[in-house]
């Protein structure tokens, strides 16, 4: 698989993301809708950013094995937080799922006013095979 993970010198070097990923072969690609903490069951599986990042990236790793990939292939992220939470316990429950064996992937984080109901995380990404 023809995956790059891109940290020019000049830039800040870190464990958890790469500044840019370049995917040089054709391939196949996955792009994950936006996946918030809901269960099977439709309901939001706590109050907590944490408990809600956690079933979002589980949300995400059952996708990906369906399609016979891992969070491995993921070469970017994108996450919204709802403004006036902090994005702490998101980045523990990343650090929980994620091998620190393989390469972070490119990471965007924004703050947002809000999402659906209840809802304090959505987490969205795109997958190489």
């Amino acid at each position: 698989m023809g995956v790059r993970h891109i940290n020019p010198e000049g830039l800040h070097r870190s464990p958890a993301f790469s500044q840019a990923v370049v995917v040089e072969q054709p391939t196949k690609t996955i792009y994950i809708g936006g996946q918030n903490g809901v269960g099977a069951d439709g309901k939001v599986v706590g109050p907590t950013v944490g408990e809600q990042a956690r079933q979002a990236f589980r949300n995400l790793a059952a996708i990906l094995e369906s399609e016979g990939a891992s969070l491995a292939n993921i070469v970017h992220w994108r996450i919204a937080v709802v403004d006036g939470n902090t994005f702490d316990e998101g980045v523990a429950a990343f650090q929980e799922v994620w091998n620190r064996a393989d390469p972070p992937p490119a990471i965007t984080v924004h703050v947002v006013a809000g999402l659906g109901p209840g809802f304090l995380v959505e987490i969205d990404a795109v997958a190489v095979v």
